[in-house]
């Protein structure tokens, strides 16, 4: 036997692993989850749309099992796993997820509750008119082929899309360090962007924007963004719009109503929705709303019923929009492959130059494989033409010669193609009527071959040609037609404003929930929990063992909860959702983000307009507005800057006109409010200046009316006049008769 050598090389695993992952993160990209700008399809969605051409599911024939096609496109170009095939051959189908549906299916596949789709041995499935017309055009040379998998047959490397499919359906995807986000769009309002764009390429962002109003997803919806929003997110290629349910308030008897929700946001699966409300309902977070049920059949028909004839649709609804996926964001990202092989993000203009870029190759190769057809064929024609003009020669040149190709070719100055026509002609051809029409052919043909050569040496007339196209397919799916009919409205700017109003008035009312008073208690250990009703302190209150009271306030349920950290920041939570007082609590740090080094220094209810007045153990503090304060995220808004070894020890509510500082020298300052600046944020201004310790306390007082120790003694202003001075003083050891601990009331 010859002997065998591995092929084994030392290679560094780092450059190896580097290599292999690329390779992969490319494979990805470009072979699974971007499209291609030119057909707006994924490979897995080309090759079935291909492999169902091939099975003859014309939009006319008729349908056959979903396991074939899906066994034939796995066994010929998509060598994955028969699930993931059927799943994109389910979404083609699904007519509340693809705008303009590319496979029309027959059996169950799947709803908009989100239930699965049948088995694909149950469901059978055909091409659709549109599939059709991106198929259009593939046996003409109108795209490159290449090999399959396994280089046993070709497939299309894209197809000829006679609409732009990338924006009319949209698409998805998660490649690796990149993904895809694009909603579909209204066909007829692509055509005319389109014809716009072919007549004048030069055309404005504006007028194009004008042309394309925003998406027009499958499930209708109304968009609420505004002009400006829309144009800047296509202009970018990257942003976001705000859908939300359509709804109608239907009359009932004496005087009630009930609101019918029959739109519901594109890919927000109802039963899920409805779930999430009627959880959001048993938590009392609804306080507007009484019941909700579905009375869907073949269209949406979702009913809430309010809790009184007393209440605004309009409220209730906007507080609904709020809390749940009855509002949704859409991601755009189009971030697609441009020729199929570079991704970059392009812009709606892009996009669509893209297209009709590719519209246009498309067209000179069917024009020119046309052309190559008619030059064949005219070349045939022409060799019988010269049969009629000598028909008794040729006879006799096929009667007596035992090789008549070489003699009629040399005889006529014939091809070897038109003898092999000539000598393949039946005698019943030679009427005089088949000569006729073989004139009438070649004459035809003629002018054909001339209008072609004429179209493909004029820009003008290609560009003429395109827009004809575009025009018949918007004649097909425009926006004249029941499928290309827009769905999704468009908000006017009046409508936006309403909304706007309606969402602030929403915020601020308190009717948003329930208004109840209850006790807020946080222990040593950072175990927070609310119970009903005011309480004082008692005993009654346990804690876990080693653990102890540390705050306790009285708030209402539609107070939000705002605290101050040691490391400068405010963290704010929403009181209706603090966990009840039975047990011991839940940790602080499940709702915020509170490093372990760091610990509150404050908790109170938020008073809209209040001052506070912050202050670090390194002697800096400022005043600052509360609603400045108000953090909307679970990581806080950080409104004090501390310096590096100390922490932030006071937050006090501004009230009065002096200032008095206290260290942990047991030196006291007092100075004048109006000497500390208000800042948003910052580190703020020495308060006090120490040579050992720092600052320990803080706080504003009225100087007529006094200040109070820890203890609650009263100092008189009288007794106090020693210790006033201008801020960033050292000060004077406090009175005797101060408070031990040395701080303030």
């Amino acid at each position: 036997m010859p002997d065998t050598k591995d092929d084994i090389r030392p290679e560094e695993l780092s450059k190896a692993l580097a290599e292999r992952y690329l390779a992969y993160a490319l494979s990805t990209i470009t072979q699974r989850a971007l499209p291609d700008a030119r057909d707006g399809l994924k490979p897995v969605h080309r090759r079935i749309l291909f492999g169902m051409r091939r099975l003859g599911l014309a939009p006319a024939s008729a349908p056959k099992k979903s396991a074939k096609v899906v066994g034939d496109v796995m066994g010929s170009f998509h060598p994955h796993g028969d699930q993931a095939i059927y799943d994109a051959l389910v979404r083609l189908a699904q007519d509340f997820a693809v705008r303009y549906p590319l496979v029309e299916g027959q059996g169950n596949f799947g709803n908009v509750d989100g239930d699965n789709p049948a088995a694909m041995r149950y469901t059978e499935s055909k091409l659709t008119a549109a599939a059709q017309d991106l198929l259009d055009g593939l046996d003409e040379n109108a795209v490159d082929f290449r090999a399959t998998y396994d280089g046993s047959d070709e497939e299309p490397v894209v197809l000829p899309a006679a609409f732009p499919n990338l924006l009319a359906n949209g698409s998805s995807g998660i490649a690796v360090g990149m993904a895809t986000s694009i909603p579909p769009h209204n066909l007829g309002e692509l055509c005319v962007a389109l014809v716009a764009l072919i007549e004048n390429p030069n055309i404005q962002d504006s007028t194009l924007f004008k042309l394309v109003r925003g998406p027009d997803f499958p499930t209708g919806g109304l968009l609420i963004d505004d002009a400006a929003s829309i144009a800047e997110a296509y202009k970018t290629g990257r942003g976001s719009f705000r859908v939300r349910a359509r709804w109608k308030r239907e009359e009932g008897s004496r005087g009630m109503y009930q609101i019918v929700v029959y739109e519901i946001p594109y890919q927000v699966q109802k039963s899920r929705l409805i779930a999430a409300i009627a959880e959001l309902l048993e938590q009392k977070k609804l306080p507007l709303l009484d019941d909700i049920h579905d009375e869907s059949a073949e269209d949406i028909r979702i009913v809430l019923t309010p809790k009184s004839r007393t209440v605004e649709p309009e409220l209730l609804m906007e507080q609904l929009f709020r809390q749940s996926d009855l509002e949704t964001r859409f991601p755009l990202n189009m971030n697609v492959l441009d020729k199929g092989l570079v991704p970059r993000v392009m812009s709606l203009r892009e996009v669509l130059g893209a297209f009709i870029d590719h519209r246009r190759e498309v067209l000179e190769r069917r024009g020119a494989h046309r052309l190559e057809k008619i030059a064949a064929r005219l070349e045939v024609l022409e060799g019988y033409l010269a049969v009629y003009l000598n028909l008794d020669r040729v006879i006799k040149i096929i009667r007596t010669e035992d090789e008549p190709k070489p003699k009629l070719m040399k005889a006529f100055s014939l091809s070897e193609t038109q003898a092999d026509a000539i000598l393949n002609m039946r005698l019943r051809s030679l009427r005089k009527l088949e000569e006729m029409e073989i004139r009438a052919e070649h004459d035809a043909l003629t002018r054909e071959q001339k209008d072609l050569r004429k179209l493909l040496g004029s820009s003008k007339l290609k560009s003429e040609r395109l827009i004809e196209e575009v025009k018949a397919i918007d004649a097909k799916f425009g926006q004249k037609t029941a499928l290309g009919k827009r769905r999704t409205e468009i908000a006017e700017a009046r409508l936006i404003a309403q909304v706007e109003a309606i969402s602030e008035e929403v915020a601020t009312l308190a009717v948003a929930v329930e208004k109840e008073p209850i006790t807020v208690v946080c222990s040593e250990k950072g175990w927070l929990r609310a119970f009903k009703g005011h309480i004082e302190p008692s005993d009654a209150v346990k804690y876990r063992e080693g653990d102890r009271e540390r705050f306790w306030l009285h708030a209402e349920t539609t107070d939000k909860l705002m605290m101050f950290a040691t490391d400068g920041r405010f963290f704010t939570l929403d009181c209706a959702k603090l966990p009840g007082g039975r047990g011991n609590g839940e940790a602080i740090r499940t709702f915020i983000d509170l490093p372990p080094e760091a610990d509150l220094v404050a908790m109170f209810a938020h008073r809209d307009g209040r001052k506070l007045l912050l202050a670090a153990t390194s002697g800096h503090g400022f005043i600052t507005s509360e609603d400045d304060a108000v953090a909307m995220t679970k990581a806080g808004k950080r409104v004090m800057n501390v310096k590096t070894g100390a922490e932030a020890a006071v937050c006090r509510f501004v009230d009065g006109d002096s200032i008095a500082v206290v260290g942990e020298n047991r030196k006291m300052l007092i100075f004048a409010r109006d000497e500390l600046p208000e800042m948003a944020r910052g580190q703020g201004n020495y308060l006090q200046r120490y040579k050992d310790g720092g600052l320990l306390d803080a706080t504003t007082f009225t100087w007529k009316e006094g200040l109070k120790d820890a203890n609650n003694r009263e100092w008189p202003p009288s007794e106090l006049k020693d210790w006033r001075g201008a801020r960033a003083q050292a000060g004077r050891l406090v009175p005797r008769g101060w408070a031990k601990s040395g701080r303030f009331a």
